[in-house]
C-alpha cells in the first residue's frame, strides 16, 4: 500500500472545487528566459555525471510520448523491485539511494515520476475537455434534470464513499479531464502558489499548491487542441494501471489498513471500503470515472467511416466486421472549442487526418485490454479481483446487461456501462488492427492504412509493441490476469480473439527473426514490403525488437522468442551502449532521446531482469545479461538522461515531495534534496515547469 506523508485537507465546497477557472495568460513567454531562482537552483545542483552535458532540445509536451513513458516507467519501478524481493514499504523518499541506488531509482523515482506526471496531465493542466461535458455525466444531467455540476459534484461524493474518503479533503480546483489534447506546454501560465498550508514533519511544510491545483494551469492558448488516439490512449494506458494498482483491493474504514479481499461483497462491511486505502482509492475511482467517461466519448463519435466521410459512433464490438465496411479511429481529429473561460466544451469536431496509423491503434488496444481485465464481469473468468467485481456491481458503477456478459454475442446490446463501451471499443481495434494493418503475405504489421489500402512499410519498433498489446489482449480476452500480474499463470478462456491474437503473436515474432535480424548488424529500424530491411538500426528498432520477441516468449512458452530477444539485446548493448556517457547511441553517432524512446528502455530493462536475465539452463551467460549488470545500466541511465547531470538539464523535467524534494521553511534552494532534478516552481522558464519528461540530447565533455 503506498503511503503518504500526509492528508489532503480543504473546507471547501465540492462543487466550487471541481468548477475551476481554465488558466491564465503568463505575462512572459514561460519558455524564454532563466529566472533568478532558477539561476540559483541551477548552481546549487549536485553534479552526476561531469563527463557529459544533457541540454533539453524542446519543451513541447508530447501527450503519447509522455503517458507511454510513465506507463513503462511505472511498471519498471515499485513492481520491479517487488519482484525482485524488496518490500515496498522500506522505501522512503528521505532516504536516497537506499536501500541500494537501483532500489531507489526504480521504486521511488521512476514510479511517482510516473504517477505525479499522470495526475500532472488529468487533473491539474487543463490539456483537455473538462470531465464536467463528459457524456456520462451528461446522460445523468439529462436524465435527472440537474445541472452537470451537481451531477459531477454528486458522482464524486459517492466515490467518496465508497471508498471511505472524507469529502472535505478532495483536491480544490481541480481540472479532471475525460479526453487530453496532443501537445501542450508544459510551463506554467502563472506564478505557483508555494505559501504554507500546513505544516509538515522534519522542517518541512505542504505547500498550497499541492492541495489548491489552481495555480497548476497550463497556458491554453498553447495548446494543440487536437485528438490523437495516441494521446488519449497513452493517457487511458496511465489510467488504466494506476486505477487497477489502486482498485485492486479492500481497506478498513477505521484503520486505513489493506485488505486482499474474499468476496465482492466485502465492502457490504460498514468497517471495508473499496481501494488498497483510503487516500489511493479516491484517487483510484476519479481515474475510473474519467476513463469511463472518455470510453463513450470515444464509442460514440471518435471512430471515422471512410465509406461516409465522416465521424460516426461504433456499435456492437462482438458483431462489427470489418469486411462490411471500415469504423476506425482516424489519426487527428481537431476541436473547436465553445468558448467558455472555465470548462470548454467540444462546440466542433473536425476531421484532419483520416488514416489509420499502427501507433495510435496499439495505444489504444493495450488500455482497453487492461480496463478489460478490471471491468470483466464474465461468470467464466475466476481471475477477477473481488474488488474489481464489487467496484462494477452496480454500485458505484453500473454492472453490464445480462446479455454483453454472456456467450451469445448475437444478442449483445448497446450499453453505457464501463465495461460494455470498453468492450465496444476494444474489439473494434482489434479487429481493425488485424483487417487493416496485419500484411498476411508477409507476416507482419504496416505502419499505415489510408481507409482504402494497407501502406508497404513495416516500422520495428511500433510492429513490436503492437505484440505486446496483442499480448495484452489475449490475456484480457481469455480471462488472465493483467495489470502488474500481466505474466502470471492462470487457467485461460481460450477464446476465438484470443486464438487469433496469438496467431498474430507469432507472425509478428517471426518476422523480426526472418527479415530484420540481420547476422552483421543490428536489427533493422524497418522493412519495406518489395524491397527488403533498411540499413538503419537504431536504439528504437533494438527497443521495439526486444519488446515483439519476449511477448512472444510469454504467451507462447517459445524457447526460440527468448533466445532471439536475448541475442538483441547483447547486440544492442554491445554496440550502442557508450561506458563514458553512460547512455545508449540512438542512431546515426548521436544520443538524442524522446520520452518514446526513454520509455522503450525502461521496458527493456525491465523484461531483461525478469525474462531474458542468464539462468543456470543458459548455455551461454553474457555479462550484459547478469541481473547485477542490468540493474547498474538502469541506474546508470537514469542518472544520466532521466534525472541528468545539471539541474537545468535531464528528461525529468522537475518534482517534489514524492521523490524527496520537501519545501522548508529555512530552505529556498528550490532544490532540498540536493539532486539534479528542480522543484516546479523553479524549473525551466518563469514560473516553473510541470514534472514532465521533456526530449535530450546527451554529449560529451571535451
Amino acid at each position: 500500500m503506498k503511503k503518504k506523508p500526509w492528508r489532503v485537507m480543504s473546507s471547501v465546497a465540492l462543487a466550487a472545487s471541481l468548477i475551476v477557472s481554465s488558466g491564465c495568460t503568463p505575462e512572459n513567454d514561460a519558455s524564454s528566459g532563466t529566472s533568478d531562482k532558477e539561476k540559483k537552483a541551477q548552481t546549487e545542483g549536485a553534479s552526476r555525471n561531469s563527463g557529459v552535458s544533457v541540454p533539453v532540445t524542446d519543451y513541447k509536451f508530447d501527450t503519447a510520448g509522455n503517458m507511454f513513458a510513465y506507463a513503462e516507467f511505472e511498471l519498471s519501478g515499485e513492481p520491479l523491485v517487488e519482484g525482485l524481493g524488496l518490500d515496498p514499504d522500506v522505501l522512503d523518499p528521505k532516504n536516497v539511494n537506499a536501500p541500494t541506488k537501483f532500489d531507489y531509482t526504480a521504486g521511488v523515482e521512476a514510479y511517482e515520476y510516473s504517477e505525479e506526471a499522470m495526475y500532472e496531465v488529468v487533473e491539474k493542466s487543463g490539456l483537455g475537455l473538462h470531465l464536467i461535458n463528459g457524456p456520462a455525466v451528461e446522460e445523468i444531467a439529462k436524465q435527472n434534470g440537474q445541472e452537470k455540476n451537481e451531477v459531477l459534484s454528486g458522482r464524486f461524493m459517492k466515490l467518496a464513499d465508497a471508498v471511505g474518503y472524507p469529502k472535505e479533503e478532495i483536491f480544490r480546483n481541480m481540472y479532471p479531464t475525460f479526453i487530453e489534447y496532443s501537445h501542450g506546454d508544459p510551463h506554467y501560465a502563472g506564478e505557483v502558489d508555494t505559501s504554507q498550508y500546513a505544516d509538515g514533519v522534519d522542517g518541512a511544510y505542504v505547500p498550497e499548491f499541492q492541495v489548491n491545483f489552481k495555480s497548476l494551469r497550463w497556458d491554453r492558448e498553447k495548446m494543440d487542441k487536437v485528438l490523437t488516439p495516441a494521446a488519449y490512449g497513452a493517457t487511458f494506458l496511465k489510467q488504466a494501471l494506476w486505477a487497477g494498482d489502486f482498485m485492486g483491493g479492500y481497506h478498513t474504514v477505521d484503520g486505513d489498513e489493506e485488505l486482499a479481499g474474499e468476496t465482492p461483497n466485502d465492502d457490504q462491511d460498514k468497517n471495508i471500503a473499496l481501494g488498497v486505502s483510503s487516500a489511493d482509492g479516491m484517487q483510484g475511482a476519479i481515474l475510473v470515472e474519467e476513463i469511463w467517461n472518455k470510453l463513450n466519448y470515444i464509442r460514440n463519435g471518435l471512430f471515422y467511416s471512410p465509406d461516409k466521410n465522416a465521424l460516426t459512433a461504433a456499435g456492437a464490438g462482438s458483431k462489427y466486421d470489418p469486411s462490411n465496411g471500415l469504423v476506425y479511429l482516424p489519426h487527428q481529429i481537431s476541436v473547436s472549442e465553445n468558448g467558455d473561460e472555465q470548462v470548454p466544451a467540444a462546440e466542433s469536431l473536425e476531421v484532419k487526418d483520416s488514416k489509420s496509423m499502427l501507433k495510435d491503434q496499439w495505444l489504444v488496444l493495450w488500455p482497453a485490454s487492461e480496463f478489460y481485465g478490471m471491468a470483466d464481469q464474465r461468470e467464466e473468468n475466476k481471475n477477477v479481483a473481488p474488488s474489481f467485481r464489487a467496484l462494477f456491481d452496480g454500485e458505484p458503477y453500473a454492472s453490464a446487461p445480462a446479455e454483453n456478459i454472456d456467450k451469445d454475442k448475437a444478442n449483445d446490446t448497446e450499453a453505457t456501462d464501463p465495461y460494455s463501451v470498453n468492450k465496444d471499443v476494444l474489439l473494434h481495434v482489434f479487429k481493425n488492427i488485424d483487417a487493416m494493418h496485419f500484411n498476411d503475405d508477409v507476416g507482419s504489421f504496416v505502419t499505415e492504412h489510408n481507409g482504402k489500402e494497407q501502406g508497404n512499410y513495416v516500422d520495428t519498433f511500433n510492429a513490436g509493441y503492437t505484440t505486446e498489446s496483442l499480448r495484452i489482449f489475449q490475456r484480457a480476452i481469455d480471462g488472465l490476469p493483467v495489470g502488474y500480474a500481466n505474466a502470471e499463470e492462470a487457467e485461460g478462456l481460450g477464446t476465438e480473439e484470443g486464438k487469433r491474437a496469438l496467431e498474430l503473436i507469432k507472425k509478428q515474432a517471426d518476422f523480426i527473426i526472418d527479415e530484420l535480424m540481420q547476422d552483421s548488424r543490428l536489427v533493422a529500424d524497418g522493412y519495406t514490403i518489395g524491397e527488403g530491411p533498411s540499413e538503419e538500426g537504431s536504439l528504437k528498432g533494438q527497443l521495439g525488437a526486444i519488446r515483439g520477441l519476449t511477448a512472444a516468449f510469454l504467451a507462447t512458452k517459445d524457447e526460440k522468442y527468448r533466445d532471439a530477444a536475448r541475442t538483441v539485446y547483447q547486440q544492442m548493448d554491445e554496440k550502442l551502449w557508450d561506458q563514458d556517457a553512460k547512455a545508449y547511441i540512438t542512431g546515426k553517432d548521436e544520443m538524442k532521446y524522446d520520452p518514446e524512446t526513454a520509455g522503450g528502455v525502461a521496458a527493456v530493462y525491465r523484461v531483461a531482469i525478469n525474462n531474458l536475465s542468464n539462468t543456470s539452463d543458459d548455455k551461454e551467460q553474457p555479462e550484459v545479461l547478469e541481473v547485477k549488470t542490468i540493474t547498474e545500466r538502469y541506474t546508470d541511465f537514469f542518472n544520466t538522461v532521466i534525472d541528468g547531470p545539471a539541474l537545468d538539464q535531464g528528461m525529468q523535467a522537475s518534482e517534489f515531495w514524492d521523490t524527496g524534494d520537501f519545501y522548508k521553511k529555512d530552505d529556498d534552494s528550490a532544490n532540498t534534496d540536493g539532486d539534479t532534478v528542480p522543484q516546479v516552481q523553479a524549473g525551466h522558464g518563469e514560473h516553473g515547469i510541470s514534472p514532465i519528461l521533456v526530449p535530450v540530447e546527451v554529449k560529451k565533455n571535451n
